[in-house]
């Protein structure tokens, strides 16, 4: 079967876990010996072109009678990390019957590929629940001799479009999607959250084109449907993690809904929901910059950074952004303190664990006047953290300290922030621990850590804050 599938120039450059691939193809084979396998040229929504395996067949299902379904399936270059792309595949007297897991193309949707995760997720244990949806709702049905004919013209539509005839072909040999696409960011989850980066990073006019990547289950739904509904300009939304190629930054909005029981179970369900995410769109964007907004985001950012490979630099936490932000503009609005604001962070942790800090101070004529301008400030700062305590942190506001954040990464802006980014080696932290520190951002993330003012309180609350960190991220199963 190996030999068999040389044969067809499977490419080992291309694809990166060619064995686990073959295996798994095997396994296909043994099951469907019906199946036939092929490398074609597969072209995306957005124009481009990749040369894909694929294998199709049909599949036994039972409705009242049994039936035999005919399937494609395309295996991205990304497998098994990704899902594969599942279309029907009906014969010209076959009409697609338009429902919840499939469209009006013949495009396939399941709880299965939503929920894709390596190794937990396999091509059988697709095939089955495939099986199984289609026997509750069949996919296709039988046409009159005229449909037939429509049938038969759009079927050869759609054949010249997995296969690149159509002027797709032509828009992705000028240049396609990056022509007309310089900058790509590509927001991960269809929940609240992801929906308030979408409209907020739209809004700022940060990018392009903005890709909404709906892991959720089932087809869309809520905010990705109304997006659709009302068509937000240069905002994509998809469920294939090859629409995210070459996004400058990937934000990562999700969270897993599971039925943990505790706070470390919580944080494990994410984890394993990451597990099927991050190296999908690593593939996909190998230049990107991550900016980690999931909960609890110290950890998932330091998981984003394990399971992406990429340098410390390009994966960054949205922490305290939010809250130096308010802090600055209390400080300089409500305690008319301006000459203090812009030298004033939130740092740390995200919670009841942040902590006000300087990047550098004022030199005074003496030591009674430096212990009363420390004193002044320390009321202040003291006043604006009170007020802080009040203010929740909502979609839609983070949403929008995600489009700041974005905007500096891609405009090149060169703008201090507070994010999360690696720690050790500050504050004598010798762990591998992500902490909210004033950074200076551009295109290629991180660019440098801005020190702050040597304060023993404030050095002994993040020195606390990486030690308990630490233990949580060493009970995790990465």
């Amino acid at each position: 079967f190996e030999v068999k599938l040389s044969s067809l120039f499977f490419p080992p450059s291309q694809y990166k876990f060619r064995d686990l691939t073959i295996e798994e193809l095997k396994n296909v084979s043994k099951t469907y010996p019906n199946f036939t396998f092929s490398m074609n040229t597969y072209t995306f929504k957005d124009g481009s072109q990749k040369d894909l395996l694929n294998f199709s067949g049909t599949v036994p299902v039972k409705y009242g009678n049994s039936y035999n379904i005919p399937i494609c399936l395309w295996i991205l270059d990304s497998h098994p990390f990704a899902p594969p792309i599942c279309f029907l595949k009906p014969t010209a007297n076959m009409g697609i019957a338009v429902g919840k897991h499939v469209d009006a193309r013949g495009r396939i949707y399941l709880p299965y590929l939503q929920n894709w995760s390596h190794p937990k997720s396999t091509l059988i244990g697709l095939i089955k629940e495939m099986i199984a949806k289609f026997e509750e709702e069949l996919p296709l049905y039988s046409l009159s001799s005229s449909d037939a004919a429509r049938q038969s013209e759009l079927l050869s539509y759609i054949a010249k479009i997995t296969e690149g005839e159509t002027d797709m072909k032509l828009r992705s040999k000028t240049g396609g999607r990056n022509e007309g696409c310089f900058n790509k960011i590509t927001v991960v989850g269809a929940g609240d959250l992801g929906i308030a980066c979408v409209l907020a990073v739209a809004a700022k006019d940060v990018a392009d084109k903005v890709v909404l990547l709906d892991v959720s289950e089932g087809a869309a739904k809520g905010g990705a449907m109304d997006l659709e509904i009302f068509a937000v300009p240069n905002v994509e939304i998809s469920r294939d993690f090859s629409a995210s190629a070459d996004s400058k930054v990937v934000v990562l909005t999700v969270n897993s809904l599971g039925n943990a029981q505790t706070y470390l179970d919580v944080i494990q369900s994410n984890v394993e929901l990451f597990r099927g995410i991050i190296p999908a769109v690593s593939h996909y964007s190998q230049n990107a910059v991550l900016l980690v907004a999931s909960h609890p985001v110290e950890v998932m950012t330091f998981v984003s950074w394990k399971l992406s490979s990429f340098p410390k630099s390009r994966v960054i936490g949205v922490g305290a952004n939010l809250d130096s932000e308010r802090f600055q503009y209390m400080l300089t609005n409500l305690l008319k303190a301006e000459v203090l604001a812009k030298d004033a962070w939130v740092v740390g942790e995200q919670g009841e664990d942040k902590v006000p800090s300087w990047t550098s101070c004022n030199a005074v004529a003496n030591q009674t006047e430096a212990v009363a301008a420390h004193n002044s400030r320390e009321k202040m700062a003291s006043r604006a953290m009170e007020v802080l305590k009040g203010k929740g942190q909502r979609s839609w506001s983070v949403g929008l300290s995600v489009a700041d954040l974005a905007e500096s990464i891609v405009k090149d802006k060169r703008k201090v922030h507070s994010v999360s980014t690696l720690a050790k080696g500050c504050c004598n932290i010798n762990s591998e621990v992500f902490l909210s520190l004033p950074c200076i951002l551009g295109t290629s993330g991180v660019i440098e850590v801005v020190r702050l003012e040597e304060d023993p309180l404030v050095q002994e609350k993040l020195q606390s804050s990486a030690g308990s960190i630490h233990d949580l991220q060493q009970q995790l199963k990465l």
